[in-house]
């Protein structure tokens, strides 16, 4: 059956690539740059009205850094008076005390602030600045004094559960109990660092899992849809996990150009919203109704028997073998035009279907 999936349940929008911070992993390779082309103040809110025709997804504010455009304030606080569910992505960089005001006053409901290790010496050089790990600690602090709150995201740059452990166990002393770790898709400046060795991730995974399933921990593992089929296995459930890859099926991402992708790893085009509404992109666009259709899988995504609740991910997928090594990054460039395979078998995976 053809999943059209209705409403989206989550947008992220790149609002911008500008940011302070100088990550290995940046799958956009956001620096001191601007993308050619950023949607003004006039058009985002057009884009919000637009957004608004689809439901009442979340809206993820995001970058580059989203607190380097003068504007969030204005665009979140016009997408919180549509009834939009505004939350933003950030390194926490600039998010002191009066800035987390300013956010809660604006209509923002949440923030996603980066932490990759509990110790700052090793998410300072991740991020490629000093003081970024103190700068981040601080405005998780902050929004949750203004209210605001809090998600962790982390990105497990190698496989050890214990490093996801310690930062959880850091985030619970600040009042955290939601966290995504994200697992390495070779985009942007990640391009050559992708994982040679996918089983040893899906032990970490399963150990993860095991660890905080009877917890008042709310962990999703994310870009490893794989987690809903070890899940399973383990007996774990969770309701609001969702799907495991949900690209173009409850989720896409805006660029900062206004082009839309199915997520933000995947720089395929669906349309750009300086050309057509964004609710004519999600609701006609091709390109989604594919990734909809779970009977349009292929190789062992086809015949798994966890396509419709895993889906694998389609981002690997798309680059085939090169998704291991390839260096590829939409950067500052306009997401191409369909050029791969996007139902192929993820070769992230290992699982042979039938359970062997």
């Amino acid at each position: 059956m053809n999943d059209t999936s209705g409403a989206p349940r989550i947008i992220s929008w790149n609002l911008t690539l500008r940011c302070p911070l100088k990550c290995s992993h940046c799958y956009v390779d956001a620096g001191t740059r601007e993308a050619p082309g950023v949607l003004s103040t006039d058009e985002a809110l057009g884009v919000l009205d637009r957004i608004r025709a689809t439901g009442t997804p979340v809206v993820v504010l995001s970058g580059g850094e989203p607190l380097m455009r003068d504007d969030l304030c204005t665009i979140a606080r016009y997408g919180t008076d549509r009834g939009l569910r505004m939350v933003m992505g950030t390194s926490g960089y600039f998010l002191d005390r009066p800035m987390a005001a300013r956010l809660k006053e604006a209509g923002i409901r949440a923030a996603a602030i980066s932490l990759d290790s509990a110790d700052p010496a090793v998410h300072d050089s991740f991020r490629g600045v000093s003081g970024a790990w103190e700068r981040a600690v601080a405005a998780i602090k902050n929004c949750t004094e203004e209210g605001i709150g809090v998600q962790i995201n982390m990105t497990a740059v190698r496989p050890a559960a214990g490093d996801i452990e310690s930062v959880v166990a850091l985030g619970k002393n600040l009042g955290v109990r939601d966290y995504q770790v994200f697992f390495p898709v070779p985009t942007g400046r990640a391009g050559g660092t992708g994982p040679e060795n996918p089983r040893e991730y899906e032990d970490v995974i399963r150990r993860v899992l095991l660890k905080y399933c009877d917890s008042n921990v709310n962990l999703r593992p994310t870009c490893a849809p794989q987690f809903r089929r070890i899940a399973a296995d383990l007996g774990v459930t969770k309701p609001d996990w969702g799907r495991g890859c949900i690209a173009g099926i409850s989720y896409c991402r805006i660029y900062a150009n206004g082009d839309v992708t199915p997520c933000p790893y995947l720089p395929v085009s669906a349309g750009n919203v300086r050309d057509i509404p964004f609710d004519r992109i999600w609701n006609e666009s091709h390109l989604f109704h594919a990734l909809r259709d779970p009977n349009r899988l292929t190789g062992k995504c086809g015949r798994c028997e966890y396509k419709t609740t895993c889906g694998g991910c389609r981002a690997r997928a798309y680059r085939g073998a090169e998704a291991f090594s390839s260096r590829w990054c939409d950067g500052l460039l306009k997401p191409s035009a369909i050029a791969g395979e996007l139902c192929a078998e993820d070769p992230w995976c290992p699982y042979e279907p039938g359970g062997s």
